[in-house]
């Protein structure tokens, strides 16, 4: 009967307890979700103007894209012109140091690119670019 016991109290050693892991790999789970950066878009593919003094921009969390029809697109939802202004202060709010990229197709209207800039430069962004691709 001894060994009876001695070989079920063995057994039950051996057994490995998963819970302390999958407490760990949940806790792993939440860290990489919280301190993974999204990456934003505009919602548009445009051909982007070539410039041989461009550079990477690493704090730019506010995308403004600019079709070649002028159709200008923020958070994948077209606005307006007058409606940059409100999308940019609404962003700014969430985040103030963030910096704004026009992302311009190359045939867009000069007109409507100083548009959005001044809408955002109004809204209170200090820190404003126009996205270019380097040769």
């Amino acid at each position: 009967m001894r060994s009876r016991y001695s070989a079920t109290s063995q057994q039950e050693e051996a057994d490995v307890n998963m819970t302390p892991m999958l407490d760990i790999v949940f806790i792993m789970l939440i860290f990489f979700i919280v301190t993974t950066s999204f990456v934003k878009e505009t919602g548009i593919e445009v051909i982007r103007p070539s410039a041989d003094t461009a550079e990477q921009q690493e704090k730019a969390n506010i995308l403004i894209g600019i079709r070649e029809n002028g159709e200008i697109w923020i958070d994948r939802r077209q606005v307006e012109v007058q409606a940059v202004r409100a999308s940019v202060e609404r962003m700014l709010a969430e985040n103030p140091e963030a910096g704004v990229v026009v992302v311009a197709d190359r045939a867009a209207d000069t007109g409507t690119l100083i548009e959005a800039m001044d809408q955002a430069r109004l809204a209170g962004a200090s820190n404003i670019s126009i996205a270019a691709e380097n040769e």
